[in-house]
Parts: structure tokens; sequence; C-alpha cells
């Protein structure tokens, strides 16, 4: 059974209408830790040591954090800054991260149509996310194509609550090594079509 720590960055947490539920839904599953940045540092005072503790102690990495201004909340970015320090994250002596997997699971206010090379922001979430995967692969990580949920403003409480198990779903998937890694690729969001990705629910 995999380990899986889930890196939860929301800054607004009580104005939370998607990833609220989203975490609600995982924060029970064996083998899952969630670790609620805002909450362990609300003066952004990282304890680097804890920090790479707790990943040395995982085997998947979940970046958990609605998307602001197409990057990071502001403290998964001090971080990312702090903790991956060189010659633990990467480097010839980093080798702390090699092997592990590393998810984003975000959301979005926007409709998945504008997050297309002809849409209004003209890149997909996976092109806008290209700085956490390029970051991955220099640590020797293997990225998975991001969970993404679009179009939250107008999103109904029951798609709301369909995108929780979803997420469920593919942290238990992850958890037990059932992600078709070689299929996955081939999606730009992982959870456009999770049958073709979670090995036991295979059509």
């Amino acid at each position: 059974m995999a380990r899986i720590l889930i890196l939860f960055a929301h800054p607004a947490l009580q104005k939370s209408r998607v990833n609220r539920v989203l975490i609600d839904a995982v924060r029970e599953v064996d083998g899952v830790t969630v670790h609620d940045l805002y909450e362990a540092y609300p003066t952004f005072d990282i304890d680097v040591a804890r920090e790479q503790a707790l990943v040395m102690g995982c085997d998947v990495l979940v970046f958990h954090h609605p998307f602001f201004w197409y990057s990071v909340p502001s403290l998964l970015k001090e971080w990312l800054d702090l903790v991956l320090e060189h010659g633990w994250a990467y480097g010839h002596k980093g080798t702390a991260l090699k092997g592990k997997l590393l998810l984003s699971a975000v959301s979005t206010g926007g409709r998945e149509a504008a997050y297309q090379r002809d849409g209004f922001n003209q890149h997909t979430m996976l092109d806008l996310l290209a700085p956490i995967a390029q970051t991955a692969r220099l640590c020797g990580m293997t990225y998975l194509p991001p969970f993404a949920v679009h179009g939250t403003l107008e999103m109904s409480a029951d798609a709301i609550n369909a995108h929780g198990q979803d997420f469920r779903r593919v942290i238990q998937a992850l958890r037990d090594d059932r992600i078709d890694l070689d299929a996955a690729q081939s999606l730009l969001r992982l959870n456009a079509d999770l049958a073709s990705v979670l090995k036991q629910e295979k059509r």
C-alpha cells in the first residue's frame, strides 16, 4: 500500500465550495495524510526539516490547491522554494524524491473550454502546470496529469459531490497501485476518463 501525502493549500477555506468537499472526501482514507499548510504555518514560518521528513515518508505527493493566477497559492510556492533544497531534492546528491509520484489537484472558476489552446486562456491546464511538471522531473519524480475541477463558480452541489467521490477514487487507486500510468499520460487531466486509468475499472 503506497503512502500518500496531500499538501493542502487554501488560504480561505471557509469560503470554499469545492476544495472543502474534495479534501473531506479523502481525509479518512487509510494510508493518506492530509497536511493543511495554511493551518500549520499561518505566519509562513515553514519548518523545513519537518516538511522534508513528511515527504520522505510518502510514496505519492499531492499538491491540492485552487489555481491562483495560473500558479499555486503563495504558501505552497514558499514551501517549494524552501523545502526542495539542492542536495536533498535535486542535484548530484539530491535523490530524496526520486521514484515518487506527484499529482496536482486543482480547481478553477473558469470552465474547461477556457483552458484549451483555442480557448480564452490559450493553454491547457497541463500546459500551465509545466513549472510543477518540470520540478517533478528535476527531482526524479513521475508527474501525473492533474486532477482538475473546472467551472466551480456555477457548479451544483451534486456535481461538486461527484467530483469529491472521483477524487477519493483516484487517491484510493494511487494508494493501491491501480493507476495505469501509461494510459494516464495520454490525458490532459486525470479525471477526464477515469475508466481508462483505474485498472480494476477498465472496460
